[in-house]
């Protein structure tokens, strides 16, 4: 979320979420943008080990789904807004796996075709 327009939109919907389900993916892709802007110099070595705690901190009350075969052979088969790039891929198939496991489950993010993906897929997508 750094940077992101709804950023602070993102984290309040994360702040009183009953229940949040990701993918591992997600843990890898922020410390990935952790380990990018802080090697651009756009965010420093503190500031970044701040994140990383708070991030530790949120993500100790996550349900995480692991990259199992369910995900990997959903993530192998067509999404209904194609072109769709590997990760998020990745992303979608871990979320129509976690519906499976609760029911009514939204989806969160801020990428577009994710979003339009999870929209056709029947999720209800936020931030609005």
């Amino acid at each position: 979320m750094l940077g992101e327009a709804d950023g602070a939109k993102t984290a309040s919907i994360l702040e009183r979420a009953e229940l949040v389900l990701t993918s591992d993916l997600t843990l890898i892709e922020c410390e990935r943008v952790l380990i990018r802007t802080t090697s651009s110099k756009a965010l420093s070595e503190a500031d970044a080990v701040d994140r990383r705690a708070a991030l530790r901190r949120a993500a100790e009350h996550w349900v995480l789904l692991r990259l199992d075969d369910e995900i990997r052979n959903r993530s192998k088969l067509p999404f209904p807004a194609e072109p769709v790039r590997t990760l998020d891929a990745i992303h979608l198939a871990s979320a129509l796996i976690g519906r499976g496991m609760v029911p009514g489950l939204l989806m969160l993010s801020l990428d577009r075709r994710v979003r339009e993906n999870a929209a056709a897929l029947g999720f209800d997508v936020l931030p609005d």
